[in-house]
């Protein structure tokens, strides 16, 4: 069964224009990325913050009100005509909400228990709804006033990819005639010294690949879109999803789930692996996220290894929304905003590591061509990971 992305509704440290994204993207404009020195205890950090003023929570929805569900409330405005047309059409119990998330409000918790310690209660405005990881989608599905499925993933940076396998099932089974499926993380202390104390951030900008390559930077984001069956300018062509369990917190050294991933992808999709056009890399820019990557790379592709970067750089690494983030980037390759064909830069240092196999990373010398498919990666923790492929399909008027 097809299965059309019908909309997408982005709100990103790169804009919230498709257009103005597109533009980052392409010229590897990595001036979003900040310093923040109240994140991690005791030095600065390097973020992919979200600049856009966010709207004010609306009446009613308090035990939600938290910078999570506003970036995806600003995401939401480019795709809420469409919804509330689908709801006229399908019917409110034959739309489903499918989203990934790895902080919540955790931010929120983060001040309460300040407030706390200083007052001996929690603020009146606290509610513990704020930070729970499935309150996203709850609060989606009450927003909208949907009454189809609604449910979270929380897989930790495979969370949003996922949720495009998720949303396919709905459809297929008959459930859903459409399911908003996304992504959405934000900026915490918890999240940026949890990785600090793994040793995981960068001093700097990441460098994925490189063999200078020492660690992530942390980004926010939500981008939202709407699944329905049929035909439209961008397919979900195949999803692939897979668990290695090789350890807690590291990736098997050889990329064995990594590679089940994409295989199954490329399978679902009907695909050789010599027709994927680009790949958007996990690409992390950690020392076992990157070698892990390129083997697995290399052991699926061989000889016909195509274009790939990593987007990272440029916003950050936004752990639950990362898959969603990185599969709006391959939307808007693959839509009519990207007429010259161009595919986002890969910003490094151009240092090959001689320990990993060599990717034809995306540079300025790229010669555009015409993209058909296009695949992204998300691999994550514990494991858990997900390859996604996404197609042209009808030309757009």
């Amino acid at each position: 069964m097809t299965i059309a992305i019908t909309h997408a509704g982005f709100c990103t440290p790169l804009g919230i224009e498709p257009h103005t994204i597109l533009q980052a993207l392409l010229g590897g404009d990595t001036s979003h990325m900040v310093q923040r020195d109240h994140l991690l205890f005791g030095r600065s950090a390097l973020v992919g913050e979200v600049s856009a003023e966010l709207p004010a929570f609306p009446d009613g929805f308090a035990q939600y009100d938290c910078r999570n569900n506003a970036l995806m409330l600003k995401a939401l405005a480019a795709i809420a005509s469409a919804v509330e047309t689908a709801k006229q059409r399908y019917g409110t119990a034959r739309i489903g909400v499918v989203i990934g998330t790895s902080t919540s409000g955790i931010a929120k918790g983060e001040q309460a228990l300040k407030y706390h310690r200083q007052h001996g209660q929690f603020p009146d405005d606290y509610h513990y709804v704020q930070q729970e990881l499935g309150s996203s989608a709850l609060f989606l599905r009450d927003y909208l006033q949907l009454t189809g499925p609604a449910y979270t993933v929380s897989t930790a940076c495979s969370s949003s990819a996922k949720v495009f396998a998720s949303g396919q099932r709905l459809l297929n089974s008959g459930l859903c005639d459409m399911v908003i499926v996304g992504g959405v993380d934000s900026l915490s202390q918890l999240t940026l010294n949890g990785f600090d104390a793994l040793e995981s951030i960068a001093d700097q900008r990441c460098n994925p690949f490189s063999l200078h390559r020492c660690g992530i930077n942390i980004g926010e984001g939500a981008v939202l879109f709407t699944l329905e069956r049929g035909t439209g300018p961008v397919m979900l062509a195949g999803c692939g999803e897979s668990a290695d369990a090789h350890h807690i917190s590291a990736p098997h050294p050889q990329g064995d789930g990594a590679v089940n991933a994409m295989q199954q992808a490329l399978t679902q999709a009907g695909l050789a692996a010599n027709q994927i056009d680009y790949v958007n890399l996990h690409g992390t820019a950690t020392q076992q996220n990157d070698t892990m990557e390129s083997r697995a790379m290399l052991r699926v592709f061989g000889g016909t290894l195509p274009p790939c970067s990593s987007t990272k750089p440029l916003t950050g690494h936004t752990l639950g929304a990362a898959g969603a983030l990185e599969a709006g980037f391959c939307w808007l390759l693959l839509s009519e905003f990207n007429h010259s064909n161009g595919l986002p830069l890969h910003c490094w240092d151009a240092e090959f590591d001689p320990e990993l196999p060599a990717l034809p990373l995306v540079s300025q010398d790229y010669q555009p061509k015409p993209l058909q498919h296009l695949m992204s990666n998300s691999f994550a923790f514990g494991g858990s990971n997900a390859s996604l492929i996404f197609s042209r399909g009808l030309s757009h008027e």
